[in-house]
């Protein structure tokens, strides 16, 4: 089977460990720094790590329009943390200059669970993710304030989405990435393999 290639945004962040969890997972994986490096990759994976920084390298490598137009045209992607806030279409609280790639018709905000110190872990019933709960990372992370009609929450934490897909787009608040657990890598996987 040829199996399909899953870039990782590789500008800041956890991209080590979002390329040994889709590996796990049985995926083809490699960074994704330029624009042609893009273009060869069926899905992408945004990792964690700061929002704001991820957004302004993205636009200064030339990948921030690439990436809207891939998503816009229905490549799969994955978010995870400072993910989530880039495939957001809104940010509640935006630092100056920030922008997102979009494509989640969801408002985020960012840093919702508190400042780094006050960073858990919890055990979260993700809908689509079989066997039992996945040990979600939470180190400064967002929450779903609200989400549209055309997304769907996966999963909550006090009462605050925490994992959402909307057709070929996933994220999620927390970090699966950290625990080797792979089942919700396995999922986007699955994803990217369901397109043509």
């Amino acid at each position: 089977m040829n199996e399909p290639l899953i870039g990782v945004l590789a500008l800041q962040g956890d991209v080590r460990e979002h390329l040994a969890a889709l590996e796990g997972a049985g995926a083809r994986a490699t960074p994704v720094r330029r624009p042609e490096e893009l273009a060869r990759v069926r899905g992408l994976v945004i990792p964690g790590g700061e929002s704001t920084t991820i957004s302004k390298l993205a636009s200064a490598f030339g990948l921030l329009e690439p990436l809207r137009e891939r998503v816009a045209a229905g490549m799969p992607a994955y978010g995870s943390c400072a993910g989530m806030i880039m495939l957001a279409d809104k940010i509640l609280d935006p630092r100056s200059g920030q922008e997102t790639v979009g494509g989640i018709d969801m408002i985020v905000r960012r840093n919702a669970f508190g400042r780094q110190n006050e960073s858990f872990e919890a055990s979260v019933d993700v809908a689509g993710v079989p066997g039992g709960p996945v040990q979600g990372v939470f180190i400064r992370a967002p929450w779903v304030e609200s989400i549209g009609a055309a997304a769907e929450s996966l999963a909550e934490v006090d009462g605050h989405s925490v994992a959402v897909r909307q057709g070929r787009l996933l994220a999620t608040a927390f970090h699966p990435e950290l625990t080797g657990d792979h089942r919700v890598h396995r999922l986007f996987a699955e994803m990217v393999r369901a397109v043509d």
